[in-house]
């Protein structure tokens, strides 16, 4: 109770009257409880209730001379820094037309001259602890609102180096390196900004389906994991039993993301399209690729986008065991396999912006340090593997 009245003795209220004894009467009865403001017109009201010190209530009478006090209250209803003090209408306007006429515009009360003191200070006192809970409700919302963002923030970045830690983890046993995520990333993300305002993809690619794009990519190969060494560390060419051990990656990738998936009990959207990424970026336009032969629009588009980020990749990357190849051989090669390979609008599409591509591969690009670090885990896995 005591704060409630502090709050009060502090609060601050305008008396705006174009009558001085109007004006000198409301002070002498709000000034031992109240700080007061008086303002003799409607201009000047609205210059003190915008200033860096507005008033806590505002008691408006509405005959003035110019502005009248309706007009007044439009003003500060409709501008964001004044819509929320308080105005009760004190008038001798006494109609119920009026009375209805000065709530619907925004007003809290309407008290009818003359006036009585006992029954004014009341209602001043009501309104000002109603505005002191409003005001409380919204800095309490305005905070939750703040700590909901943060506490967000921060679960997605915990969310994103799991996802990648998980997608290092497969890296570290293959003979790409770390930058490969970095690279197919950036990649996919620029292939889906391209071909965002593309008829084919302009109702798939909102922006929340290329961040989702972003999260997801890295997961791409992450049924590699399941892959034996002896085929996963072999540097030349799989014979055809291996190839069909290594094609089961990508059946491998899905099952460990859904079983994830399925130990968090619900859909999760990322996870959802890191599903179809992994399962599906090996599938060709034509239907000759795996684990389903799909062709055409039956292969998800997200990964039809990732099938031309890995290959372009692949091809100018350096491994333990080859050279990468030059820019302008692989962009001929993904040229090449429009419309057999690629999905002819995404190829098209890379061709398009194939120096972004040349950009992103020189920002990650392997160093020797990072290749020769590669090379070290290699053997020392395939000494292991000897060994057992």
């Amino acid at each position: 109770m005591e704060l409630g009245l502090d709050f009060v003795e502090k609060a601050t209220v305008l008396v705006v009257d174009d009558t001085p004894d109007n004006l000198s009467l409301m002070s002498g009865l709000l000034k031992d409880d109240y700080k007061v403001k008086v303002a003799n017109g409607g201009e000047k009201a609205l210059k003190i209730a915008q200033s860096d010190s507005p008033p806590d209530l505002i008691l408006l009478d509405i005959m003035m001379p110019g502005m009248d006090g309706y007009e007044v209250c439009q003003h500060l209803k409709s501008d964001p820094t004044t819509r929320d003090i308080p105005i009760i209408f004190l008038t001798a306007k006494a109609e119920v037309e009026d009375e209805k006429k000065g709530l619907e515009m925004g007003a809290v009360d309407y008290i009818t001259k003359p006036i009585s003191p006992p029954i004014v200070m009341a209602r001043v006192a009501n309104h000002l602890a109603l505005k002191a809970s409003a005001d409380f409700l919204r800095d309490k919302a305005d905070y939750l609102e703040i700590e909901v963002g943060k506490r967000t923030r921060e679960v997605m970045a915990i969310q994103d180096v799991t996802i990648l830690a998980m997608a290092s983890l497969a890296e570290t046993r293959d003979s790409d390196t770390g930058n490969h995520i970095r690279r197919t990333q950036f990649y996919v993300k620029a292939l889906a900004e391209k071909l965002k305002m593309h008829p084919r993809f302009a109702a798939y690619l909102t922006e929340q389906t290329i961040a989702t794009l972003f999260k997801s990519a890295p997961l791409h190969d992450i049924g590699k994991v399941g892959i034996p060494d002896r085929i996963l560390l072999k540097p030349g060419k799989f014979e055809p039993e291996e190839f069909e051990i290594m094609k089961t990656h990508t059946t491998l990738g899905r099952d460990a993301i859904q079983a994830a998936e399925e130990r968090l009990g619900m859909k999760v959207e990322f996870l959802t399209m890191a599903k179809e990424i992994a399962y599906g970026h090996q599938e060709k336009w034509d239907g000759s690729g795996y684990p389903e032969r799909l062709a055409g629009e039956a292969i998800p588009i997200s990964a039809r986008l990732m099938a031309v980020a890995d290959v372009y990749d692949a091809l100018i990357s350096r491994r333990v065991y080859k050279d990468g190849m030059s820019h302008e051989k692989a962009v001929d090669i993904i040229a090449a396999s429009n419309g057999t390979h690629f999905d002819p609008d995404i190829a098209e599409a890379f061709i398009e912006i194939q120096e972004e591509f040349r950009a992103i591969a020189a920002r990650y690009a392997d160093s020797d340090k990072d290749m020769a670090k590669k090379k070290e885990q290699l053997d020392r896995l395939a000494g292991a593997g000897d060994k057992r």
